[in-house]
């Protein structure tokens, strides 16, 4: 059955048993604040759909007070408005609150089988749907607000069949998980080598001669005595980057590298990926042009979630023009000599350590110029960092391969999943008459966070 010969954007069908309603007659928008802030802050991702903030690795900035935000209660629909577009909207298992700027919806007569509707709101040609209806002066601007999102007609399958389909998928999906889940322990075991492997190499060296013990380092380790132990005030000069927000970004002009951008799980730390870059107006060159950063400067984040991403920096490897963006710390090295081995240096877990004992926080964790300017780094001569990095590089490539070949066999695993999400909750295929067996349920544990809101400014619009 097509479902709106007046929009083109909308290909859906689905069966001819299932009646359409229109989304005013399903839910009514609701919009109840918290007076005390006490609630769970809760996440949306076209992902995984509503959880709780304190489970994800979320890059964007978290507003300092809660009061204010909306509840939402455990069956309600939330959606970010900003990013509905890209199907980050889900049914909440959870009671909690979301950012101002979000919609939160409630079922009028409890026609949906929740965890089917989970299921349906993020299905692919659905969200083609939102992103149709959604309206904005550019492509990372577009908004699909509460008026326009209850025009759209909804397929209402009978509950028996809403209930077969939610248990056949969760059978199925399991399956597709639980080859997801081995793939990611292969990429944890891969990590952690790669990371003990930088980790010797930049504290203790690539031979065992002439180690000793120094406590003014406060490393509980041997090092080179011929290496030098200096601050990194020593090395570098501190600047910030730019102060402008999520709502400055373009979809073209000067390249800018963010908050987010430095704590995402594409930053490999030893060089910028294209997919970390956005963009800026390029009016920001009169502005503010002492944030433009040059080749062998690092860009630090100045604030982290939680304290492992405390010292996460990106390393500048390009003579163009890129700008640091907000929440950011450039670091400008008074010599590029050294600025290749130091993009090792600044992964390896004992140097990090140093940041993580000098930092502290309340709901984000702090990382100041003065606490970068104390913390102590060791360099080897010239030629030894030289000879450090080439065996990184030798070494690291094939993991770095391998971690991106498994990484490809992950999303084809995540795109099976949407695939045979969307075949089954539109009725493409009709699983009333499947047997469905005895299974072990598995969900798809550290479910990717690097789409939760893209860096969204928790609360920046009303």
């Amino acid at each position: 059955m097509p479902t709106n010969l007046f929009n083109p954007a909308d290909r859906r069908k689905y069966p001819e048993r299932w009646p359409m309603r229109r989304g005013k007659q399903l839910f009514e928008v609701v919009d109840n604040r918290s007076e005390d802030g006490t609630e769970e802050l809760l996440s949306v991702s076209h992902i995984t759909g509503i959880t709780p903030r304190s489970q994800k690795n979320v890059t964007m900035f978290k507003s300092e007070s809660l009061v204010g935000y909306k509840r939402c209660a455990i069956g309600d629909i939330a959606a970010n408005t900003m990013w509905t577009w890209q199907g980050a909207i889900g049914v909440s298992d959870y009671a909690g609150v979301v950012s101002p700027a979000y919609n939160v919806y409630r079922q009028r007569e409890g026609t949906y089988n929740p965890r089917y509707l989970d299921f349906l709101l993020r299905e692919k040609n659905l969200v083609s749907v939102y992103h149709s209806l959604s309206t904005g002066i550019r492509p990372s601007r577009l908004r699909l607000y509460p008026d326009v999102f209850l025009t759209i007609y909804f397929p209402v399958p009978p509950a028996d069949e809403q209930e077969k389909i939610v248990r056949f998928l969760d059978w199925k999906v399991s399956g597709i998980n639980k080859l997801i889940n081995q793939h990611k322990s292969r990429i944890q075991v891969l990590t952690k080598l790669k990371s003990k492997l930088i980790d010797d190499v930049t504290i203790r060296g690539l031979y065992n001669e002439s180690l000793r013990q120094n406590d003014d380092i406060r490393w509980d380790i041997a090092y080179p005595t011929h290496w030098k132990l200096l601050r990194l005030r020593e090395l570098f000069a501190f600047r910030k980057g730019l102060s402008i927000t999520k709502a400055n970004l373009e979809d073209s002009g000067i390249p800018v590298i963010s908050y987010g951008q430095v704590h995402s799980k594409k930053n490999s730390g030893v060089g910028i990926n294209d997919e970390l870059i956005r963009f800026v107006n390029a009016s920001y060159l009169e502005t503010d042009a002492n944030a433009l950063v040059e080749h062998g400067d690092f860009i630090f984040a100045d604030t982290s979630e939680d304290v492992v991403g405390c010292g996460n920096c990106v390393y500048v490897d390009r003579d163009e023009t890129i700008f640091a963006g907000y929440h950011t710390v450039i670091a400008h090295p008074k010599s590029v000599e050294s600025s290749r081995y130091l993009s090792y240096l600044f992964q390896a877990p004992t140097w990090r350590y140093q940041i993580h004992k000098k930092v502290s926080a309340v709901k984000v964790y702090s990382i100041t110029q003065k606490i970068l300017k104390d913390v102590f780094v060791l360099l080897p001569p010239l030629d030894e960092q030289k000879r450090i990095v080439e065996y990184l590089d030798e070494r690291c490539s094939p993991i770095d391969a391998l971690i991106a070949k498994i990484e490809c066999e992950i999303q084809q695993l995540r795109n099976l999943k949407s695939a045979l999400i969307s075949d089954v909750v539109t009725g493409e295929i009709d699983v009333r008459e499947v047997e469905i067996p005895e299974y072990e349920f598995v969900a798809d544990i550290g479910e990717d966070n690097a789409d939760d809101s893209d860096e969204e400014i928790e609360g920046e619009e009303e």
